[in-house]
């Protein structure tokens, strides 16, 4: 790819070689002169200025250069990223590309993020990774202590706030918590719930993998909604990742209950992503009894999941 760095009035400004090629080469293909003078004050003010919005720190005038971000609706992932202090131990963690990609659209650097389900960490390591705050809340301590030694060994570059609180999301004092580093409200929210009870993460009655059936899920989950909501900036974004289950022969929409409930709350569908999986812990070499199982039972095998995104009003 190759990066070529240009002198302007003593300051280096650089420029991807591919990119700048790409430009240089749609100016000479021009049919007008209009057209050349147009491209040309492009190129002049994508080297020269940078264009952001409040939301993010992409630079709109060299937006070819963002070819990391993914602003397609299906994401299919060969394979789950374990680089640095990312490892699958955790059953129902999510993959880093989610997190990764939500703060890249959704925050600035130095910008707070909050997640209500640990799990195994993913969300505070990325925020590592790309410089952002993050605070993490997580019912069960022997989860919360062995992701916090995960964090851990990932490189706190940008010195940045990780911190794993212990505690229910759906009671805990949130206000309290920001408010220790002199904040009032986070500018990205993200969630990964439990699937209702496809695994059971405790023997706690306050997990929501514990609910004893759909609705009482679906309440357990609003509550968490409602104790997060007035923590996450007017505008700003909430990513939700859910999917569905099968029970009893019947086919759980769990991800769209999931969504109905977040959009009686003081919130804007923007988006519904699919993500593809190609296996999980529970069907790892089980491939075949699966295949037979959806065979016998008429039914198809999950292969996929939801990040439903969502901007506060």
């Amino acid at each position: 790819m190759g990066i070529l760095n240009i002198d302007i009035n003593g300051d280096t400004i650089s420029l991807r070689r591919d990119v700048l090629t790409s430009e240089l080469n749609q100016i000479l293909e021009s049919q007008t002169l209009e057209r050349v003078k147009y491209y040309l004050k492009r190129l002049e003010n994508g080297i020269q200025e940078v264009k952001t919005n409040k939301i993010n720190d992409i630079n709109l005038l060299r937006w070819k250069e963002y070819e990391e971000i993914i602003t397609d609706s299906l994401w299919v992932f060969d394979k789950r990223d374990t680089s640095g202090a990312h490892l699958a131990w955790y059953w129902g963690n999510f993959i880093r590309q989610i997190p990764h990609q939500m703060m890249l659209r959704y925050t600035k650097k130095g910008d707070w993020v909050l997640d209500t389900f640990v799990g195994s960490g993913t969300t505070l390591i990325e925020c590592r990774r790309l410089g952002r705050n993050g605070i993490e809340i997580e019912l069960n301590p022997e989860v919360a202590q062995r992701a916090k030694e995960l964090i851990e060994k990932e490189q706190n570059k940008d010195n940045v706030v990780n911190e794993i609180i212990i505690g229910d999301s759906r009671r805990i004092d949130i206000k309290q918590i920001l408010g220790k580093y002199g904040i009032k409200q986070a500018q990205l929210l993200i969630m990964h719930p439990p699937y209702h009870d496809i695994i059971k993460f405790s023997k706690d009655k306050e997990d929501l993998s514990n609910a004893k059936n759909t609705e009482e899920f679906l309440k357990m989950f609003g509550e968490v909604i409602d104790n997060t909501t007035p923590y996450l900036e007017k505008e700003r974004y909430f990513a939700l990742v859910i999917g569905d289950k099968y029970s009893k022969g019947e086919w759980i929409p769990l991800g769209f209950y999931c969504m109905q409930e977040v959009l009686k709350r003081e919130y804007l569908l923007k988006s519904i992503i699919v993500k593809n999986f190609e296996e999980t812990r529970g069907k790892r070499n089980q491939k075949e009894l699966w295949r037979y199982r959806a065979l016998v039972g008429g039914f198809y095998i999950f292969k996929h999941e939801y990040i439903m995104l969502f901007k506060k009003k």
